[in-house]
């Protein structure tokens, strides 16, 4: 469950070892956060950080490279003077191949010298911010050269993609396995670390006015959309070899459907929650080849207007091929078959080049069956529960009222809370550092969450595979596929946008569910 910052007195010292720290993700995420977590008084004050890369640099021009970092991307101002350097000279650098066993030689070198200095107390981290296909390579030759043989804890933390369908993902786990324990591993999902996604478990379970609700008696459906604007930008040598099934909906995707339709755990601790949510991937109907078909649509953008102009398609894209059948769009209606979920549908949809970004989670509440103070053609919204996780952060509850000055007219209202409205949200990352470094992996993946989500991917990117068809086109700068829209029209339903529904609301049109 989420729960307050530690502060710094009750952390323990460590050591953090940054393995591709002179790439994207480090520049971008990890150093801001640590700078963040360090300006707020969320680490040690015994701490130290080295970096290891290929690049050849000094020290001096490592921390050079850091600072640029934090000016650039960091939530927090970066302070000149006395403070900065207090932080800049707990960071080291190291530059040596990773793949070569014999250098890890000189990295327990460094990294023993700066526990001698500074009392660390043996406990050593590791951040694996490289390529999935070094994880297994790296942390046997950490266990190899005696950098886990450690008299403090040690952890491991990986990032996504862990493998490429379920057979390297446990391949991978089993090369990881042979120098960490399953405790001691930490496979990082960043969207567990946004502040509205774990606050989806507190809504539900601190609110006796939901959980009730929380169920196919009440609930009609569920929709999850996380859209981008963007295309793949420098991504697309990468991208193209994945695509927004792998890159999406295999992790962060089905990672919200867990915290949505999880059961209250019998306890607020780590094991209790991961358990519920790895029973949610067990009730997860699989689809077969024809089933594919008809509950997920697959989609790739051509030329439109995107948010700076007139943009190219995926195919014109620089580094992908102009034959590419690769989705930059996934659209899936799920099914949770068991007593809490059965039949209520759980719509998803992620896209690059979309209309907007956001990501969002929207719970509809069934219609009454007798309607009173409705006229027989009034258009009346259904009653939702928006959680908004990105751009902005809040929740929204959309009831109907009576419109002020009428007799009986009624109109929907939005009842809004705004999480980021004052000072800035921890982001993401931050969190999950801080939980790293703390032990606490409530909010990280275990193995069984992966491999349940691999053996339900897996089915359906062999069919697409094996049937070789370009998935739908859809300009940029809209909200995907005509087939996505058909999918849930056919339903009775329609995609609800949190945004758009707050602007227009005493404009929305109900769609009529069909009669039985």
């Amino acid at each position: 469950m989420p729960r307050l910052f530690t502060q710094q007195d009750s952390i323990q010292p460590f050591v953090l070892l940054i393995f591709g720290a002179t790439g994207d993700l480090a520049k971008r995420k990890l150093f801001p956060a640590l700078y963040n977590l360090y300006r707020d008084n969320f680490l040690n004050k015994e701490f130290a950080v080295i970096g290891v890369g290929r690049t050849e640099m000094e020290i001096s021009q490592f921390r050079l490279f850091i600072k640029e970092s934090i000016s650039e991307f960091g939530r927090l101002p970066l302070q000149e003077g006395a403070e900065w350097e207090r932080f800049a000279a707990r960071f080291d650098y190291i530059a040596f191949d990773i793949t070569e066993p014999d250098a890890y030689t000189s990295l327990l070198a460094v990294v023993e010298e700066r526990e001698r200095k500074t009392n660390l107390m043996g406990n050593r981290m590791f951040y694996l911010a490289i390529s999935p296909q070094l994880f297994g390579t790296v942390s046997n030759s950490l266990e190899r050269s005696g950098l886990t043989n450690t008299a403090g804890w040690k952890r491991l933390v990986v990032e996504k993609p862990f493998g490429h369908d379920y057979a390297s993902a446990k391949m991978l786990n089993e090369e990881i396995k042979c120098s960490f324990t399953e405790e001691e591993i930490y496979r990082i999902d960043h969207y567990l670390g946004k502040e509205m996604v774990q606050n989806i478990q507190v809504i539900r379970f601190a609110n006796f006015m939901f959980e009730p609700l929380w169920n196919n008696r009440y609930i009609d459906n569920i929709q999850i959309t996380a859209s981008e604007t963007v295309g793949v930008e420098d991504r697309a040598s990468y991208y193209d070899c994945t695509g927004a099934l792998l890159d999406m909906v295999q992790n962060h995707m089905l990672q919200m459907v867990m915290m949505v339709c999880m059961e209250p755990p019998g306890r607020l601790n780590t094991e209790a929650i991961r358990d519920e949510k790895v029973k949610v991937m067990h009730a997860l109907r699989r689809y077969n080849e024809e089933e594919v078909d008809r509950h997920i649509v697959r989609g790739q953008y051509t030329a439109g207007e995107g948010g700076q102009g007139v943009v190219c398609a995926y195919r014109e894209e620089p580094n992908v091929n102009p034959a590419s059948i690769t989705e930059t769009f996934v659209a899936a209606r799920l099914f949770i078959d068991n007593f809490r979920w059965a039949g209520v549908p759980i719509y998803i949809r992620t896209g690059k080049r979309m209309q907007k970004k956001v990501t969002e989670i929207v719970i509809q509440f069934k219609a009454l069956p007798n309607r009173l103070y409705f006229n027989k053609n009034d258009d009346v919204a259904p009653n939702l529960l928006i959680f908004r996780i990105n751009p902005r952060e809040g929740i929204t509850l959309l009831l109907n009222a009576k419109k002020q000055g009428t007799d009986s007219q009624v109109v929907p209202i939005g009842m809004e809370y705004c999480n980021d409205c004052g000072d800035a949200s921890p982001e993401a990352y931050e969190s999950l550092l801080h939980d790293a470094i703390l032990g606490d992996p409530a909010f990280f993946t275990r193995w069984d969450e992966v491999s349940l989500a691999w053996k339900f991917i897996d089915p359906i990117r062999r069919t697409w595979d094996k049937n070789s068809r370009a998935p739908e086109e859809y300009p940029a700068g809209t909200w995907g596929p005509a087939e996505s829209n058909e999918m849930i029209l056919n339903d009775g339903r329609r995609w609800w946008t949190g945004e758009d529904i707050i602007k227009n609301r005493k404009t929305i049109k109900a769609v009529e569910r069909p009669k039985y």
